[in-house]
């Protein structure tokens, strides 16, 4: 039996998501769902669209995030998406409080307009027969009451959105810049969980500060439906292949340098269809995070000097460089 879709989830995160990274994560956690960087609706309808949809097959079960407030113009995105690439899941950014989103109009501040997200959602759903969902905040500036939070949630599901994922905390949409927004604000946990105990029907996934096994299982022993992993997935893909295992029960690769061999063979492809090999190691630095080497690791991974010195052996001289021994957590800084 499959695992429920959202048991656990990776944010979609701009700049960091891409199809490698992707690649990566899911030779690290098999079961988990992935998701792109958020991509505007547009680009797609009058883009490039192999340059923002493609991905390779291993990376399933695989959500695309996209960004827009124009129904008509999502729901030609999202049939793109799912009838020429075959996601498995397309997802409503109403989160982002980027001054550039904003002044497109989408992202948090269509909280504002929850008549508006459910055209949109409607208009979507209408276009797929996949899942279309929502990614979005407890609120927006002042308007964070719960009874405001209520009011754009029945609109959604009045539209059939079965499922919410909850950034837990509200956006500020000026005076702070994007990562602000992800540390100023409070966290909030427990309106995330009345709102499951209030909507119990629908589907609530939590995302926001979730940076432990221990946590990402409070979350779903308090009753929510699945817990949404960020940064840590990123910065310390180990310590996320950790948590894959607790949630689902499944193995962990043997050790890190098994997932770096297996990650080679699919750098050698790609390179040899012109992407460079920095876009691809740059996302395994923090693989060997706590341990001895891991500052040379990291090294080897992203500078471009060592990375033109040893080209597609990069990985195996990284490996040279680095233990799987953990650094004590007592010691005031690993050896380089």
């Amino acid at each position: 039996m499959s695992p429920p879709a959202h048991r656990l989830s990776v944010a979609p995160m701009m700049e960091w998501t891409d199809r490698h990274c992707r690649y990566f994560l899911r030779l690290l956690a098999p079961r988990a769902q992935l998701y792109t960087e958020m991509v505007v609706a547009a680009a797609i309808v009058h883009g490039d669209r192999d340059r923002f949809l493609a991905f390779d097959g291993a990376e399933h079960p695989l959500v695309l995030q996209l960004g827009g407030s124009d129904p008509a113009q999502l729901a030609q995105a999202a049939r793109v998406a799912r009838e020429a690439y075959g996601y498995d899941e397309i997802n409503l950014n109403v989160g982002c409080p980027s001054d550039r989103v904003q002044s497109g109009r989408f992202g948090a501040c269509l909280m504002r307009e929850p008549d508006l997200v459910a055209r949109c959602l409607e208009s979507m759903a209408r276009a797929v027969d996949v899942p279309v969902t929502v990614k979005t905040r407890l609120g927006v500036d002042e308007q964070d009451s719960y009874e405001f939070l209520v009011e754009f949630l029945e609109a959604v599901r009045a539209v059939g959105c079965g499922t919410v994922i909850l950034h837990a905390r509200k956006a500020l949409l000026s005076g702070l810049s994007p990562k602000q927004n992800r540390e100023i604000p409070p966290l909030d946990y427990a309106r995330v969980q009345r709102v499951k105990r209030d909507f119990p029907q629908l589907t609530v996934v939590i995302n926001g500060g979730i940076a432990s096994a221990e946590l990402a299982l409070e979350q779903l022993e308090a009753g929510l439906d699945g817990v949404m992993v960020g940064r840590m997935a990123y910065h310390d893909p180990w310590r996320f292949a950790a948590l894959e295992q607790a949630v689902f029960g499944s193995e962990r690769p043997p050790n890190r340098a098994s997932v770096v061999l297996a990650f080679e063979p699919y750098l050698r492809d790609q390179h040899a269809r012109g992407v460079p090999l920095k876009v691809m190691t740059r996302h395994l630095c923090g693989l060997f995070s706590g341990c001895y080497g891991a500052r040379r690791w990291r090294r080897a991974m992203s500078d471009p000097a060592l990375i033109a010195e040893h080209q597609l052996d990069i990985l195996r001289y990284g490996l040279s460089l680095v233990s799987e021994a953990p650094v004590p957590s007592d010691d005031v800084a690993s050896p380089v």
